[in-house]
C-alpha cells in the first residue's frame, strides 16, 4: 500500500483497525457533565446585565466531539457594539479611571478567587465547547487564568514602581478580540492587564467557543466590578470587524490569524488606536544530539499532541540533528501509539476533538499535501469516533523546507520532521520562516543553548522543555507572529501611556 493510499483511508475512514489490548488500556474515568448548567440560551453582556442583540440574531455552539448542540448564542451586532463600547467609556470615565489601583486590585483578586471556586465547572464547560481533553483543561487553562488574574492585581497599586521616572496612565477602552485555542486563557490574558492599568474592555471570544466567556461574565458580575469596566460581545467575524473598527476604541488587542491580523492592521492604521497583535507561528523544536532523548520526545508530545497542535507556538516543527535522527523517530513513533484519543471528558484522554469543521477540513488539506509531496506520513493506530471532527497523532519524515507542512500553520496535532547537521544549520532552517513566535532547544550544554537562543528570531524560547507558561513571563512574537507583548511587565506597557 502506498502513501498515498494510506493517508487517503486515514481521512475519509470513520473508523481504523482497533488495536489489540495492551498495557495502556484504561477504563473509563468521565467527568460527571451534570455539575455544569448549560442555559437554552446566552446573550450579550453589556453594562453589567445580559442583554439580547438588537437585531434577534443567534447562532449556534456545538459540542465538536458529539456535534451536539450546547446552546444558542446571541449574535452581536453594529449596534450592540455601539452600545458596548458607550458603555466602556462611561465605565472609564466616571468609575474607573477614578479608582485607586488598590481598589482595582481588590476587584481582580475577587475574580482570581471566584475562577479557582468554581475551576470544575469552567474546566469542565471549556471541554465540551472547545474539545480539548479535561485534564488540559483543568490543568493548565483553568489555574493559569486564574493565576493571571492574581498576578495583575499584585501590579494594580504599583504601577509607578514599574516605570520609575515615568508618570503612567491608562489608555481608555479596550477592544479585544481572541481565538478559539484556549477561550478562558486568552480572556484572562487580555482582561486582567487591561483592568490592572485601569482601562475598560469590550471583549469578542471566538464564535466556536463563547461559552467559557460568558461564564466569565458571570463572574465579573459576581465580583461587583462596576457596570461596564468589562463588556462581552459574542458572534462571528463580522463582529469582530465592527469591534475593532470602532472609533470609540483607544487600544486594540487581536490574538488570532495572521491573517486576520494584517486587515485589522490595515484597519486602525492612520488612527489614535494602539495595536497589539499575537499571531500565527511555525515553531521549530531543536534536538541536539547529547540531548536527554526521551526527555525531549515527552517535550514534543507535550508540544503538539496533547493540545492537538491547537496553539499558536506549539513545536509543530521538529528538526533534529542527523546522528540521532532514526533513534528520535522510532521514540516517537512508539510513544504516539500510547497516546489515547477520545472522550474530551475522560480524564485518561490525551488528545481531543478538532474543533470545528472548518478546521478539521484545513488539517486534512494539509496532510493530504505532505503525502503529495513526497513526505512520509506515520499515524496511530487508534479508533476513531463515529460523529465528531477528529484527526490521529501524525507525523511526517522526509520533508522539504519547501513543503506546505513546513511553511504553514496547521493548527492541528501534525509534527514535521527535519534534520540538521550543525547548530548554525539548525539556526538557519529554525528561521527559515515568515513566523517568529516560539522555538525549543533540548542540549545538554549550557554554552551552545546561548549560542542558539541568540540567534533564534523568535520571541519565546523553550530549553529542555515546551509550553511552559507563566503569568509573570511576557509572550509574543516577530515577523508575521505579531508584535506587542502579554504578561509580565512588558505587557502592562500595553495598556499604558506615559506622562
Amino acid at each position: 500500500m502506498d502513501k498515498t493510499t494510506r493517508i487517503s483511508k486515514s481521512l475519509v475512514s470513520e473508523s481504523a483497525p482497533k488495536p489489540a489490548a495492551t498495557k495502556w488500556d484504561y477504563a473509563p474515568a468521565p467527568e460527571a457533565r451534570d455539575h455544569v448548567k448549560i442555559a437554552e440560551r446566552y446573550d450579550l453582556f453589556i453594562g453589567g446585565r445580559f442583554v439580547p442583540a438588537k437585531a434577534g440574531r443567534t447562532f449556534e455552539t456545538i459540542n465538536p466531539a458529539t456535534e451536539e448542540k450546547l446552546s444558542v448564542v446571541a449574535d452581536a451586532g453594529p449596534e450592540d457594539v455601539d452600545v458596548a463600547v458607550a458603555a466602556a467609556r462611561k465605565a472609564y470615565r466616571d468609575v474607573l479611571s477614578k479608582m485607586p489601583g488598590a481598589e482595582r486590585a481588590k476587584y481582580l483578586y475577587r475574580i482570581a478567587r471566584l475562577i479557582q471556586e468554581r475551576a470544575r465547572e469552567l474546566a469542565i464547560l471549556e471541554s465540551l465547547d472547545g474539545g480539548k481533553p479535561i485534564r488540559e483543561s483543568r490543568d493548565v487553562d483553568v489555574p493559569l487564568a486564574a493565576a493571571h488574574f492574581f498576578y495583575h492585581a499584585g501590579w494594580a497599586d504599583k504601577l509607578e514602581y514599574v516605570f520609575p521616572g515615568k508618570t503612567p496612565r491608562s489608555l481608555g477602552v479596550a477592544g479585544q478580540v481572541i481565538p478559539w485555542n484556549f477561550p478562558l486563557l486568552m480572556a484572562a490574558w487580555k482582561i486582567a492587564p487591561a483592568l490592572a492599568c485601569g482601562n475598560t474592555v469590550v471583549l469578542k471570544p471566538a464564535e466556536t467557543t463563547p461559552l467559557t466567556a460568558l461564564r466569565l461574565a458571570e463572574i465579573v458580575r459576581d465580583a461587583e466590578l462596576p457596570p461596564g469596566v468589562v463588556n462581552i460581545l459574542t458572534g462571528g467575524p463580522e463582529t469582530g470587524r465592527a469591534l475593532v473598527a470602532h472609533p470609540g476604541l483607544d487600544k486594540v488587542a487581536f490574538t488570532g490569524s495572521t491573517e486576520v491580523g494584517k486587515a485589522i492592521q490595515r484597519s486602525v492604521a492612520g488612527t489614535r488606536k494602539r495595536l497589539t497583535l499575537e499571531l500565527g507561528g511555525k515553531a521549530a523544536n531543536i534536538i541536539f544530539e547529547d540531548a536527554a532523548i526521551d526527555q525531549a520526545v515527552e517535550g514534543i508530545i507535550n508540544g503538539i499532541y496533547f493540545n492537538q497542535g491547537h496553539v499558536c507556538c506549539a513545536g509543530s516543527r521538529l528538526l533534529v540533528q542527523e546522528s540521532v535522527h532514526d533513534l528520535v523517530v522510532k521514540k516517537l513513533g512508539d510513544r504516539i501509539q500510547t497516546l489515547r484519543l477520545g472522550d474530551p471528558l475522560d480524564k485518561n484522554t490525551d488528545v481531543g476533538a478538532i474543533n470545528s469543521k472548518m478546521q478539521l477540513d484545513k488539517i486534512r488539506g494539509l496532510v493530504q499535501s505532505g503525502v503529495d509531496e513526497g513526505a512520509e506520513i506515520h499515524q496511530t493506530c487508534c479508533t476513531m469516533p463515529s460523529r465528531g471532527f477528529w484527526f490521529a497523532p501524525t507525523f511526517f519524515t522526509g520533508v522539504a523546507q519547501s513543503n506546505r507542512i513546513a511553511r504553514e500553520e496547521i493548527f492541528g496535532p501534525v509534527l514535521s520532521i527535519l534534520t540538521f547537521r550543525t547548530p548554525d544549520e539548525g539556526i538557519e532552517k529554525a528561521n527559515n520562516t515568515f513566523y517568529g513566535l516560539s522555538a525549543g532547544i533540548w542540549t545538554d550544554k549550557g554554552a551552545k543553548i546561548l549560542h542558539m537562543a541568540t540567534r533564534l528570531k523568535a520571541g519565546v524560547i523553550w530549553t529542555n522543555t515546551y509550553n511552559k507558561f507563566d503569568p509573570a513571563a511576557p509572550f509574543g512574537g516577530y515577523k508575521e507572529s505579531g508584535f506587542g507583548r502579554e504578561g509580565g511587565r512588558q505587557g502592562l506597557m500595553s495598556y499604558l501611556t506615559f506622562g
